[in-house]
């Protein structure tokens, strides 16, 4: 006989309780490859360590700022608060610094130069700052081109009040040094100490409406607030400024503060980030702007704030899906750092699915086709047997009956799964017969050899 029944079925009966993790070791292979790949793609987690440019540390962006590090303490980030001269600055340390990745602006102060600003992005505007006017002049102001020949307090270096207060007089014709023009580069408290002492006719604020040094300058005698009558030309011409109205005694009823309704022009606060902040700030950012800004305040409804109107950069992304549909479910259940980590590996589940999925399918089939081909390998040899009995001699029959003695062994300690049992037991079956088969041939052969 060429091929020898008598090889030893013992190693392939051992590996079939293996059969189940050979069917599926190749897709689960090819499935942990694609993880591979998809976790070259994967963000980095994010810092523990954030920084954010305001203002003057006794003004309204740092006093947001602080209240947004609250937020983040509460979720294991620091938010360091850098205190600068305003929004100019602000700028230029996002463009310029890389620890800056966060900036509280005024809208309308953004660099000209497009290029420069390519690579910032809008988290969201906050909210109102009008621009107030308060002077000492004897007539009324309604119009910023009654200011040319006076003495303007039009704020800091590098804030943005004097960004906007020089744009706004500029576009009116009113020019520091021109027809006895003088521009005052003071700000905040220090300018409004010279327009109490009389060293100055004019002075711009761009302050909260119930800022301590709004209110103070409402009752003050011989100073007056200006109306912009053209306000709604203005929010026509200058898309990040809106027009509002301040009604009568809002400030204070008792006290009639103000005592007429007052006609402003307002910039918006503005959160901006640089592109490389890392996504899972962004839902932090809001959370503690909601929470600082959704009442709205004396110059806008409750829920108005935060918002993306009046942008003046595209939002990111991940600012439009918040915006659009708040905080996913992760983050609403679970902690930053773990809710990070799902949304950061989420690109993952796509090559989980696209390879696991078809690998799920054609598991069972695999696994039938395992078990199945081993039963037809036994029946392989008891066929071998049975057609070698017609024509064996008796060494041969010897030979034959120590296989199957061997089959017989081996079977009884299988243990074959119970949605295969028929096709077991008719292999037992169909071993017996070859058995009888070969014990007659035996017979045969002993029976002539005894007539010889």
């Amino acid at each position: 006989m060429k091929n020898n029944p008598q090889r030893s079925l013992i190693g392939e009966l051992r590996v079939r309780r293996n059969d189940v993790f050979r069917a599926i070791g190749p897709g689960a292979l090819v499935t942990a490859i694609g993880f591979g790949i998809a976790f070259y793609f994967v963000e980095p987690p994010p810092p523990d360590v954030v920084v954010i440019a305001t203002g003057k540390s006794d003004g309204g962006y740092y006093s947001a700022a602080k209240q947004y590090a609250e937020v983040f303490a509460r979720n294991g980030v620091n938010l360091k608060i850098r205190a600068t001269a305003g929004s100019g600055e602000n700028y230029q340390l996002l463009l310029e610094d890389n620890d800056v990745q966060l900036a509280i602006v005024q809208g309308g102060t953004a660099p000209k130069d497009s290029q420069k600003t390519r690579g910032l992005e809008a988290i969201a505007t906050l909210y109102l700052e009008p621009v107030w006017v308060f002077h000492r002049l004897k007539q009324s102001l309604t119009e910023l081109r009654q200011l040319k020949g006076k003495r303007i307090a039009v704020g800091d270096d590098g804030s943005g009040t004097q960004m906007l207060s020089t744009e706004l007089l500029r576009d009116n014709g009113v020019k520091g040094g021109h027809e006895g023009t003088n521009f005052i580069n003071r700000g905040g408290r220090s300018a409004v100490e010279l327009l109490q002492a009389g060293e100055v006719d004019a002075v711009f604020l761009i302050l909260a409406p119930d800022s301590p040094i709004i209110v103070e300058l409402l009752q003050a005698e011989k100073i007056h607030l200006m109306s912009f009558e053209r306000q709604l030309a203005y929010s026509r011409r200058y898309p990040f400024l809106k027009s509002v109205v301040l009604e009568q005694g809002v400030l204070d009823f008792d006290r009639n503060l103000p005592n007429r309704s007052v006609k402003l022009i307002s910039p918006v606060a503005n959160l901006v980030a640089r592109e490389e902040i890392h996504d899972a700030f962004i839902p932090l950012l809001l959370e503690a702007a909601t929470a600082r800004h959704v009442s709205g305040g004396l110059l806008a409804s409750a829920g108005e704030f935060p918002s993306l109107k009046h942008t003046e950069f595209p939002p990111s992304e991940a600012t439009r899906h918040y915006m659009s549909s708040g905080p996913s479910f992760f983050q609403q259940h679970l902690s930053f750092w773990v809710a990070s980590l799902i949304d950061r590996t989420k690109i993952m589940l796509v090559p989980l699915l696209v390879l696991l999925i078809p690998l799920i399918k054609i598991a069972p089939p695999v696994y039938r086709w395992r078990i199945r081909s081993r039963i037809y390998r036994w029946y392989g040899i008891l066929r071998e047997i049975d057609q070698q009995l017609r024509h064996g001699e008796l060494d041969e029959i010897v030979s034959h009956a120590e296989t199957l003695n061997q089959m017989k062994s081996e079977l009884e300690r299988v243990n074959v799964p119970l949605s295969y049992m028929q096709e077991f037991y008719h292999l037992r079956l169909h071993l017996d017969l070859v058995q009888q088969g070969l014990d007659e041939r035996s017979r045969d052969q002993a029976v002539k050899q005894a007539q010889a």
